[in-house]
């Protein structure tokens, strides 16, 4: 088990596919802020809306000098479908092996209707020009999020 991330660490360098074609890796990155967010499944119904709103508040994501990448275990083949049947523009990663998901801590033990299982934790990371780690957001709620992360993009 790794040790949780925190506000100040370096944040755990990661190259994965992405939907269109390609990989992103996150020292590609460096100088520039990294929105990184954490999902469990394409095509459910927060998971649309957590896409929705980051796609929306793109424009202000890039003026603000950011890049916001969506990670789920999801194949690149899904990633694809969900992109297109939704209009979305965020990039979307695709961590099968969950070895990103688990450097994160976001892949953990869930609980619904008194089953436990193994799922992702919905999380957002804000990744500094330098590559630390800015902000941490756990157990995120859909409603308000995206916007919220623009705000703290600008406060950077």
């Amino acid at each position: 088990m790794n040790e949780p991330l925190e506000v100040g660490a370096p944040a755990p360098d990661f190259t994965l596919p992405k939907a269109g074609g390609g990989e992103t890796s996150l020292r590609d990155l460096r100088g520039r802020k990294v929105v990184l967010y954490f999902y469990p499944k394409d095509d459910t119904s927060g998971c649309t809306r957590e896409a929705q709103e980051f796609t929306a508040l793109l424009p202000e994501f890039e003026a603000a000098g950011a890049v916001v990448l969506g990670v789920s275990r999801d194949p690149v083949s899904k990633h694809e479908k969900f992109a297109a049947k939704h209009g979305l523009g965020v990039t979307l990663l695709s961590d099968e092996q969950g070895e990103t998901c688990a450097r994160y801590g976001v892949w953990v033990e869930k609980s619904m209707y008194g089953r436990k299982y193994m799922g992702i934790e919905r999380a957002t990371f804000l990744i500094d020009p330098e590559g630390r780690i800015a902000r941490i957001w756990r157990k995120v709620k859909v409603p308000g999020h995206a916007q919220a992360v623009l705000d703290a993009v600008k406060a950077q």
